[in-house]
């Protein structure tokens, strides 16, 4: 928290107390005695503190969109688990934004945000575009909670948000299967089809599969510990009899010099799953949907919504009902028998 700075002088036989503070509008008072002064300026500084007295908005005018950003950059983002995406982001808005990153905070408004968004959705999707209007709102409440910048409202928070609308039920047919299978065969790195096939089996994201260790790994017992994931919490998960033949040809493997399970960059897998794509004829198949494919299958194979949601580390069950695909007729059968 900022001190206010109290100052005093005797200026024809009174005592002139003036009181300056980063946010607020200077503010002076004299009194015959120092002692009034003093005790003056010290409740003008309790009410400082208590944010009881109104902002003065022209000390905003020193301070930038593009100061505030880079401040955020460099201070806050390093602290994150994943920076990099997040840096890349400002790093691109203060080179293609630089009339609006270089206003000052005193002059951009909800509407200078709402001009950005209707432009920039025009060449990004909705989610990445809410993924920078976030960040950008997240950098305006650090500001105002922590830095003490005088911001009375942030101005991200009036602007209605694009609708993201990507969600993707995408199963793998059978003849894809088998196309997909070929393909991984003709992978030069050999840890590339293992990696797919493991996917497949467990439900777990690519930054999972490629994070995790042999150290948190228990083969015995079939199970699998995952210390870092996307929500923030760690889960442990079984691992099927698929997964973990997958994991035991790997661990005879007299090559593995890595202490994790696939010792494979994110960059060299996305180069990999491309020629994968571009060998096997597939259309429009994200590696993220082999996911979704576990997913619907722990549900075909009769698991409940709480038993899946302990593997794919769902926190919230809403989200798996999509992966349900429910039919009528099967239900029918079910509740007949």
């Amino acid at each position: 928290m900022e001190i206010p700075l109290a100052t005093f002088r005797k200026k024809n036989n009174r005592w002139q107390v003036q009181i300056r503070r980063r946010g607020h509008a200077s503010i002076s008072k004299s009194f015959l005695l120092k002692s009034d002064a003093q005790e003056w300026a010290r409740y003008m500084e309790q009410q400082m503190d208590r944010k009881s007295l109104p902002y003065d908005p022209r000390a905003l005018d020193a301070i930038t969109l593009k100061g505030l950003l880079e401040r955020y950059r460099d201070e806050v983002i390093p602290k994150k688990r994943s920076p990099e995406r997040e840096i890349n982001i400002i790093n691109y808005f203060l080179s293609q934004e630089s009339k609006l990153a270089l206003k000052s905070l005193s002059e951009i408004s909800a509407a200078d945000f709402c001009i950005y968004r209707d432009k920039r959705i025009k060449v990004v999707k909705p989610a990445t575009l809410c993924r920078a209007l976030g960040l950008f709102q997240h950098a305006y409440d650090v500001a105002r909670k922590e830095w003490n910048y005088p911001i009375q409202e942030n101005p991200l928070t009036r602007i209605k948000k694009p609708e993201i609308r990507n969600r993707r039920e995408r199963r793998l047919s059978w003849s894809e299967l088998r196309g997909l299978i070929k393909a991984l065969d003709g992978c030069v790195n050999p840890y590339i089809k293992p990696l797919t096939l493991f996917a497949m089996y467990t439900a777990m994201r690519r930054g999972e599969i490629l994070a995790a260790k042999w150290g948190d790994l228990n083969l015995e017992e079939g199970l699998l510990a995952i210390p870092i994931t996307k929500n923030g919490y760690s889960r442990t998960i079984p691992l099927s009899k698929r997964a973990r033949w997958v994991l035991k040809r790997l661990k005879t493997t007299p090559t593995r010099l890595s202490d994790n399970i696939f010792p494979v960059s994110e960059e060299g897998f996305r180069m990999a799953w491309r020629r994968v794509m571009d060998r096997s004829g597939i259309e429009n198949l994200h590696f993220h949907d082999l996911r979704h494919e576990a997913i619907s299958r722990f549900f075909e194979r009769g698991l409940s919504v709480p038993e899946v949601a302990l593997i794919s580390g769902h926190r919230d069950f809403r989200m798996l009902f999509r992966y349900t695909h429910l039919k009528a007729e099967d239900i029918a059968k079910k509740i007949n028998i």
